[in-house]
């Protein structure tokens, strides 16, 4: 724009001026909301280390999805909190399972709002892992974890959901899920997936929210190492090449430099998660009155699409969709 900034300052309608020339707007169509589901009539459960977050029943969560759809939100990220949990999570393949049953309340319910189911055993483990883990040795079995997953999508999608998204890191689970996918008539249904998600100390709230904190071990031979940018890139290409129709970077804040290298590299939509250490320590901070709550963040998701996503997962987003409105 024609603008010169420095003269911005000098004129009395320089506000709507900056407005005029701003490089990077936020829109509540820009968000998908997660959303934690549960077994249960009438529960809403809060999340401590999440204010404002709660563990909700079906018609809750149908309900906090037709709020969102009001503000404009574009769509919700469904994640399971099952009664029961097991060696082979059964539960996240059911046909019957928490997230099948949700998805399909709120495809009856708003048909138009886009539903992304979270593609992951952990949640539906007994020991919290993201694969299944050989007896013994506490190692975690790869091909045999894609089966499931693939399982997962494919029941996922049979329910309604109109994205999946596997978030475990396993190998080839991209392929694996594409394979199961069409071989079942959903080559439509496309995948989110969490390309470079980092094993990161930001999760700790969600592991909470999801009750999918592992019993042993932790998920670092399977997530990425924190110090790694280049890796990042190598699996945003895998992904790609391997059917991801959508690549996503995980935490945001911490990894806008990646955000923004993926951005670069790939003609794709990319996706950028705002995790739940990034909303508990804005929320911690502005109720000790040491932070202004909108300014930060807003200030904070502007800064993760003006390095590149095009899409932002986020807590905060039915907050930030009536700021904007």
């Amino acid at each position: 724009m024609p603008f010169p900034m420095q003269r911005l300052r000098r004129t009395r309608s320089s506000r709507a001026l900056r407005s005029l020339v701003r490089e990077t707007r936020l829109s509540p169509s820009d968000f998908v909301y997660p959303i934690f589901v549960t077994v249960g009539e009438d529960v809403r459960n809060p999340v401590s280390s999440m204010p404002g977050i709660f563990q909700l029943s079906i018609n809750h969560a149908v309900a906090e999805t037709r709020r969102a759809q009001e503000l404009g939100i574009s769509g919700v990220l469904l994640f399971g909190v099952p009664e029961e949990k097991d060696e082979a999570a059964s539960g996240a393949y059911d046909p019957e399972g928490i997230v099948q049953l949700a998805t399909r309340a709120i495809k009856d319910a708003m048909p138009e709002m886009i539903v992304v189911t979270d593609v992951c055993l952990c949640e539906y483990m007994s020991h919290g892992h993201c694969g299944v883990v050989e007896k013994g040795t506490g190692e975690i079995l790869n091909d045999i974890s894609l089966e499931l997953l693939a399982r997962t999508a494919a029941s996922q999608a049979e329910a309604g959901a109109d994205v999946v998204a596997p978030s475990d890191m396993m190998d080839g689970r991209v392929a694996a899920i594409r394979s199961e996918l069409d071989n079942e008539g959903f080559q439509n249904t496309p995948i989110m997936a969490y390309a470079a998600k980092y094993a990161s100390a930001f999760y700790g709230p969600f592991r909470e929210a999801a009750e999918s904190a592992p019993a042993f071990g932790d998920r670092r031979s399977y997530q990425m190492d924190p110090a790694n940018a280049r890796e990042a890139l190598l699996e945003v290409e895998l992904d790609i090449e391997e059917g991801a129709d959508i690549v996503m970077v995980k935490p945001a804040l911490p990894y806008l430099d990646v955000l923004h290298r993926v951005k670069e590299a790939t003609n794709l939509p990319v996706a950028a998660y705002s995790v739940s250490g990034e909303y508990a320590m804005i929320k911690a901070a502005a109720q000790n009155g040491w932070l202004d709550e909108r300014a930060v963040v807003l200030e904070a998701l502007t800064g993760i699409k003006r390095a590149g996503a095009d899409i932002i997962v986020s807590y905060h987003a039915p907050e930030v969709a009536r700021w904007l409105s």
